[in-house]
């Protein structure tokens, strides 16, 4: 099984709870050195919890069944080890 089939299959172990919350994650390339981009789709995109998820999650789920890959990154989120990152403004009310 290719690489990218590989990913594909670990991915679809946690789609399921990210179209729960409104999301969903593209796989936008695989480069040589094995390092996968994800793009982060619907609500996950905008989501105060999507460094999380990408970590805890995605992250996890494709290292641990596709060891082979060497990074996994997100497109489309600032790493919270960023200078320059922000955290969303909390929502006030209900």
């Amino acid at each position: 099984m290719e690489i990218r089939e590989r990913v594909e299959q670990a991915l679809e172990s946690i789609r399921p709870y990210l179209e729960t919350d409104g999301g969903n994650v593209s796989i936008e390339e695989i480069t040589a050195d094995n390092v996968v981009k994800l793009k982060l789709l619907g609500s996950c995109a905008s989501c105060a919890m999507s460094i999380m998820t990408f970590k805890a999650g995605l992250e996890q789920a494709i290292k641990k069944s596709v060891p082979e890959v060497t990074a996994v990154e997100a497109i489309n989120i600032t790493d919270m080890d960023d200078p320059n990152a922000t955290m969303p403004l909390p929502r006030m009310g209900g």
